[in-house]
């Protein structure tokens, strides 16, 4: 055992001797595993401090369990939050960025953050101590603790997204979650008769599916019709997103019907594509419709986010997708009006119903609240980089094109969208000879990439239109974001190159 593994060995074995938690010793742990309990407790220097005062002082452990997260500072008193003055963080360097995301798998070229996101190591240590609180004495992290702590990330993101009230933001689980809160909502509304049956439901054809199924499930079960807009892929301007936008909004109008809800994605899941909202919004305003749900799970932290700009009733954006935050947590805003938001209510009724949204979100029983109280680590994360967030917005779209641009030319196809009809994703067409012909191939390719060559991209099937001659048929969608590199995308590249050449077809994929 080197020197340097002494040292570690005797600071890990003092720390797992003081420590309270139910610990496996670290003899019968792998390498691996002992190197990540380790790194959750001193994975960045604004955390450090844990390690050195369990060491040098057990008996501080105590305190420490005690306290919050090092920059937040609590008035027990009144409950309140305060950001402790800081300095100006120092930018983050190549190394540090390594460590944040040395828990991602090293073989796999991970292009596809829009999945599931990404979570650095300072953020997920700061959501494990909070994780250690409630552990420690439950009843007083949920009468003294937790809903302070809410409060706090709620006012975060109001400011963040420039709503006007914190009484407008509540935590959710996910989008799909914030999705069901509306259309709840609106089922209600046909089934007590303040809307007529046949009234209808305007949303895109390329929406979100599990929200597409919400739809179907709350709206049509109490009598609304569904519209949906159909959208053309590749697209190639915002102008053909508006003409088909109007027409839907005309066909819901037809007969003297009324457009009770209009479900807008800020930026489609798959195929990707970053929508004029704001355009699309305005037009609503215009022909009456009644309500306007943007879907942005993409939103925040991925491009421009500003309630005031945007003008919805109803916003929706993941926090664990381009934000940092652990999954799972989303904010929910809805815009402070008599008419909407006394009818919004959490689809899992406890102890908080009837107390508005924000509060009823902040207790739907026992659960695990932590991803909802780390906003403000995520935002520290972010600050180390230059410009912030919007710096990061920036560098991830130009790299996203970049590389897209790169990937089309080696494969002589096209990107899906004009560079600026994207964010920090964008769809890139596969070689026409990959033969990819169902959603099935799609998926199956997909799988192959992954267990073959180590990467992992969505693969999306494009349906051919009629009298099209040797039609891409298959587009990747492809993700930048900080931790991703150059080699990433070549290895991308190179594998698909490689099928090519190899002569592969999903057609030899078994059925």
């Amino acid at each position: 055992m080197s020197r340097a593994m002494c040292m570690t060995w005797r600071h890990s074995s003092r720390l797992f001797s003081c420590c309270p938690l139910p610990f496996t010793s670290p003899l019968l742990l792998a390498p691996s595993h002992f190197h990540y309990i380790i790194s959750d407790i001193i994975v960045s220097h604004h955390h450090s401090h844990l390690l050195s005062s369990f060491t040098q002082n057990p008996s501080s452990q105590s305190s420490i369990m005690e306290s919050s997260p090092p920059h937040h500072q609590q008035n027990e008193s009144n409950g309140t939050h305060n950001i402790s003055k800081k300095s100006k963080p120092m930018l983050i360097s190549e190394s540090d960025l390594r460590f944040e995301f040395s828990h991602h798998d090293p073989s796999i070229a991970r292009i596809n953050n829009g999945s599931f996101g990404s979570c650095p190591a300072s953020v997920t240590a700061a959501q494990h101590h909070w994780q250690l609180l409630f552990l420690r004495q439950p009843d007083h992290f949920y009468f003294n603790r937790l809903q302070p702590a809410i409060l706090r990330s709620r006012t975060l993101i109001k400011d963040l997204v420039n709503a006007d009230h914190v009484d407008e933001i509540s935590l959710v689980d996910n989008a799909t979650t914030a999705a069901a809160i509306v259309l709840q909502q609106i089922a209600w509304a046909f089934t007590e008769g303040r809307f007529q049956r046949g009234d209808a439901v305007v949303m895109l054809h390329y929406a979100y599916g599990a929200v597409k199924k919400s739809i179907h499930a709350y709206v049509c079960r109490a009598g609304g019709q569904v519209i949906e807009v159909p959208l053309p892929f590749p697209v190639n301007s915002n102008e053909e997103i508006v003409d088909e936008f109007r027409r839907a909004l005309m066909r819901g109008k037809a007969n003297s019907g009324r457009v009770r809800l209009a479900v807008i994605d800020h930026i489609t899941s798959m195929p990707s594509v970053l929508i004029p909202v704001k355009e699309l919004v305005k037009i609503c305003r215009e022909e009456g419709v009644d309500q306007v749900f943007v879907d942005a799970a993409h939103g925040i932290g991925c491009t421009d986010v500003d309630m005031k700009e945007i003008g919805a009733d109803f916003y929706t954006s993941n926090l664990h997708k381009w934000f940092f935050c652990p999954p799972s947590v989303a904010f929910l805003y809805c815009r402070k009006t008599p008419e909407t938001c006394p009818e919004l209510h959490h689809p899992v009724v406890s102890h908080e119903y009837g107390n508005g949204l924000a509060i009823e979100s902040g207790w739907i029983g026992t659960r695990d609240y932590s991803a909802q109280l780390v906003v403000s680590d995520a935002i520290e994360f972010t600050n180390r980089f230059e410009g912030g967030i919007e710096g990061i917005k920036k560098r991830n779209h130009d790299g996203v094109v970049e590389m897209g641009k790169m990937l089309a030319s080696a494969w002589g196809t096209n990107l899906g969208t004009p560079q600026e009809m994207c964010a920090s994703l964008i769809m890139v067409g596969l070689p026409v000879s990959l033969g990819i012909s169902s959603d099935s191939d799609a998926m199956k390719l997909r799988k192959h990439l992954r267990e073959n060559f180590g990467v992992e991209v969505p693969i999306y099937y494009r349906h051919p239109k009629d009298g099209e001659v040797n039609p891409i048929t298959g587009y990747a969608r492809i993700s930048y974001q900080v931790y991703n590199t150059i080699d990433d995308y070549y290895k991308f590249r190179d594998a698909v190159n490689q099928l090519v050449s190899d002569g592969f077809t999903c057609a030899l994929f078994p059925k």
